[in-house]
């Protein structure tokens, strides 16, 4: 069985003259939000074996907070992500799938937004209300989760999306 977990990175400051888009950094509810998403990977039993994490300041701190709740997973920093396009996503997922069983991706929208959405569109779901609430939106810190009863490399086709974890909905 292989599983996938893309992330978008958790909530920012607005980008202002002066810093830089890679520069941002999470506010408070970011990363108590980056905190509740990894508790609640965690709590469902989705640990991931490896983590590629976009290079940009925001996607770096939400990975720290993750982190601690999976010790053992190795992030891997890729610039590429920066940004990146669905090919591009893809293509990442693609060089690290074969060597893991759960691989967390975190990035940035419109790229990871319209990643999820290819790879629904190709293998369909298993939770149909999280399929509709993706179709309109991912938003900040929101992880969306798929799996494969495959285990070999990664064909979107084969990945079945099993939910998302919303922090909005994890905020007591």
């Amino acid at each position: 069985m292989k599983r996938l977990i893309l992330l978008r990175h958790a909530k920012t400051e607005l980008w202002n003259e002066g810093v830089s888009d890679r520069d941002r950094k999470l506010v408070a509810r970011g990363h108590k939000d980056a905190e509740a998403i990894g508790d609640e990977l965690k709590a469902r039993g989705w640990v991931p074996d490896a983590a590629l994490v976009s290079t940009a300041r925001r996607t770096r701190e939400t990975w720290r907070h993750l982190h601690d709740f999976f010790p053992g997973c190795e992030a891997t920093l890729s610039d590429a992500l920066y940004l990146a396009s669905v090919p591009t996503i893809m293509d990442q997922v693609s060089l690290a799938a074969p060597k893991v069983s759960t691989l967390l991706v975190v990035g940035h929208n419109p790229g990871m937004h319209e990643t999820a959405l290819s790879i629904l569109q190709k293998a369909g779901t298993c939770d149909d209300a999280a399929a509709r609430k993706l179709g309109e939106k991912l938003p900040t810190g929101t992880a969306v989760l798929f799996e494969s009863e495959e285990d070999e490399a990664f064909i979107p086709v084969h990945f079945r999306m099993i939910g998302w974890i919303r922090p909005k909905f994890l905020r007591a």
